[in-house]
């Protein structure tokens, strides 16, 4: 390995942001093989079905492509990205932990590799290149694999809540610049993309829960609680903690019907869930459309709104706050003043 190689393996560890440290390791790749083209894809589990989403991609004509799916020739919409499954290759891979080497249809000569992380595989590398990779080749991709490993172990310690495994505060703002980024381009393309929501969420009576049971059982309420929203989400919507009993759900791709359903379902499914010791559990949750031109404070105020409402008007229910507004229940103030009750 050159010493200009060493160098850029050495800068990519600079990048705490994820696109930009995939884009990094492609190019990493792609550099050292010789490849026709590096391609790194992101799991998530869509209602139970693995698909794979674009992070990043190198070919032999560029050093570096812009992996968004629009750039992949793929919707916005992840229910409408390619299952694991349509690949059965790439299925290999991932379910059994292992390289898997093949021809494509193409007649292109192709490696899939799992892409892991502590918390089991998140993602997929493929490989395309002229022949099939020998072991120097094999063994130096292994090494890349276990170094991006490390790497998305450091960022993960420093993006989640320790408690729960959600993401944390701080990287809120990141991601909702992402959605609003992807949402400009959409209204500029008029391409009709269904909208993105931002939903918060407060488990209701926390403050008698600890004072009753205990702060041990409290924390295992907001574990127990964060797992239930995993479960309930796609995996390409995003889930924080924001600090205490306060959740947070960015839903992306969902119409105004859906987003009512998505966050409806979690309520009534943690409703209906037996808490150790504690027994029933209810939340609140305020939600707002997400717009092109938000700023993440304007947003989180608006659904604080939403949310205010849901807690004084008998918990353990979900309101958004447009069609508040809408029904005359709030009216919108000025910039850094609250939504007024009615």
């Amino acid at each position: 390995m050159n010493k200009s190689l060493l160098d850029s393996v050495a800068d990519s560890t600079l990048h705490r942001d994820r696109d930009r440290f995939h884009r990094s390791i492609a190019s990493l790749i792609g550099q050292y093989l010789e490849t026709e083209s590096v391609s790194i894809y992101h799991l998530v589990d869509d209602g139970g079905t693995a698909r794979l989403i674009p992070e990043a991609a190198v070919n032999a004509d560029a050093a570096d492509v812009d992996a968004s799916p629009e750039q992949f020739g793929f919707p916005l919409d992840p229910a409408k990205h390619p299952a694991l499954s349509d690949v059965p290759e790439w299925e290999s891979s991932v379910r059994e932990h292992r390289i898997v080497q093949y021809t494509h249809s193409s007649g292109k000569t192709c490696a899939a590799l799992p892409i892991e992380s502590e918390r089991g595989v998140v993602g997929l590398l493929v490989v395309e290149c002229a022949n099939q990779l020998q072991t120097r080749d094999l063994e130096f991709v292994g090494a890349m694999l276990r170094f991006m490993k490390n790497h998305l172990a450091l960022l993960d310690y420093g993006e989640r809540d320790t408690l729960t495994g959600l993401l944390n505060r701080k990287t809120f703002e990141t991601t909702f610049e992402k959605v609003r980024h992807r949402l400009r381009r959409a209204h500029d393309g008029s391409t009709g993309v269904e909208p993105s929501w931002l939903g918060m969420i407060d488990i209701d009576k926390f403050k008698t829960i600890n004072d009753t049971y205990g702060h041990l059982f409290g924390d295992e309420v907001l574990l127990l609680v964060a797992q239930i929203m995993q479960r309930s989400f796609r995996g390409a919507d995003q889930l924080f903690r924001f600090g205490g009993e306060e959740f947070v759900v960015v839903l992306d791709h969902a119409t105004t019907a859906g987003a009512e359903i998505a966050f409806d379902r979690l309520r009534a499914t943690i409703g209906e869930f037996d808490f150790p010791q504690v027994g029933r559990v209810t939340i609140s949750l305020g939600y707002s459309r997400i717009f092109p031109n938000d700023d993440p404070t304007t947003c989180v105020e608006r659904t604080d709104a939403a949310l205010y409402y849901a807690k004084h008007h008998g918990r353990n229910n979900i309101h958004n706050y447009e069609a508040l507004v809408a029904a005359g229940e709030l009216v919108t103030k000025g910039a850094g003043e609250d939504a007024e009750l009615f």
